[in-house]
């Protein structure tokens, strides 16, 4: 048997080929990668790999630049990598060029290609120093994730056509009331009666009332954006209200919003809009026996909090963290998105949704949402 004292140790473990004459060498220790591997690696790797200047000046691009972007690697060399970028997503790497500490950030944008076609990409960069000229520079490691998008646009495209189905029936009974009075109203300006202005306002007013609720409907149907800016929390949760109320009303629950003054965050609207319709439209759904669904706003320097709390059986403590599983659902007729997509949002947004017990039943899920929103995400 080998003497096991003989075998070197894990620490001094070589890699070993086999040369034409059947000589065994040692070419490299573990822990440096032989040029080969970086050359196969370089050729064959999926990944576009990048190092720029402080400046964004491209100073290096492996040969994957071929395979993603369609530039041989040579011809990027002195570019400016934000020339290549989207223009909405370029604050992104002027704050990664500006960023001093060594700390790696992942970020997704929209990249052009050389046909002139922008794809979606995960970029993770850092700031690191050259070895040879002790500068400061950026490296960066590309992937593309096009595939992956279409992927999730795909899903949360379903379950807004999914909530837009649910909340037909309640809409439908919503409009009907307001045609009914307009109807009314003409039947009576047509026998000639008199107090016809009167008789206008109140029409008018329907009318925006019909307007209201299929302008909310619609929204649902669009694809959500990616467009952040000053937004009035209150005026999204009162539009949200306005069109699942009449869901509520079929299910024997009132809807109630509370807040004390108009709080202005830095989000996407279509986004954080879909947030508030999921986790309410949950609330009605839960509640079989009706009652009450509260919506309470809170504020300090630097975060907004929603709470939606609803009075039904509430979440068991075991499964409170899988509830944000894609496909997990406690519903009869859940898709098991909803939540899960509920999260991704929020996470863009670098908030927070976390579930409590709602006294002496139900369950309250409270939204973390900040002021301001790193423009890296």
């Amino acid at each position: 048997m080998e003497d096991e004292s003989k075998r070197p140790s894990n620490s001094n473990l070589q890699y070993e080929s086999i040369n034409q004459e059947g000589y065994i060498g040692s070419i490299h220790t573990l822990g440096e990668m032989p040029g080969v591997f970086h050359d196969w690696i370089d050729q064959y790797g999926f990944d576009f790999i990048c190092v720029c200047d402080t400046r964004g000046n491209i100073l290096y691009a492996s040969s994957s630049a071929k395979r993603l972007l369609g530039y041989e690697p040579n011809d990027l060399i002195g570019e400016r990598s934000l020339d290549f970028c989207s223009p909405q997503d370029r604050e992104k790497l002027i704050s990664t060029f500006m960023n001093q500490n060594n700390k790696a950030t992942t970020f997704d944008l929209q990249i052009r290609q050389k046909s002139g076609k922008y794809i979606w990409v995960e970029t993770i960069a850092s700031h690191v120093e050259d070895p040879n000229t002790k500068k400061d520079v950026i490296l960066a490691i590309t992937r593309d994730i096009s595939d992956k998008k279409e992927a999730e646009e795909m899903m949360i495209r379903s379950e807004k056509m999914s909530v837009a189905g649910q909340l037909a029936a309640g809409i439908a009974h919503e409009i009907r009331n307001p045609l009914t009075s307009l109807k009314g109203f003409l039947q009576l300006i047509q026998a000639g009666i008199d107090g016809k202005e009167e008789y206008y306002t109140i029409m008018n007013e329907e009318i925006e009332k019909i307007e209201t609720i299929t302008s909310e409907l619609l929204f649902i149907s669009k694809p959500m954006t990616n467009d952040r800016r000053k937004e009035s929390i209150i005026t999204m949760l009162q539009d949200v209200c306005t069109l699942l109320r009449s869901q509520a009303k079929l299910h024997n629950i009132d809807l109630v919003l509370n807040y004390e003054e108009n709080e202005v965050i830095d989000c996407d609207r279509s986004q954080i809009k879909q947030v508030f319709i999921n986790l309410i439209k949950n609330a009605v759904e839960v509640m079989e026996d009706g009652g009450r669904i509260t919506v309470d706003v809170e504020s300090d320097e630097h975060n907004v909090w929603v709470n939606v709390a609803d009075e039904g059986p509430g979440i068991p403590k075991h499964l409170v963290d899988k509830i944000k599983e894609p496909f997990f659902t406690t519903k009869k007729n859940g898709t098991g998105l909803g939540l899960m997509i509920t999260n991704q949002i929020l996470e863009k947004h670098e908030g927070g949704l976390n579930v409590h017990d709602n006294e002496p039943t139900g369950s309250i899920f409270r939204v973390q949402l900040p002021r301001e929103v790193s423009k890296a995400n």
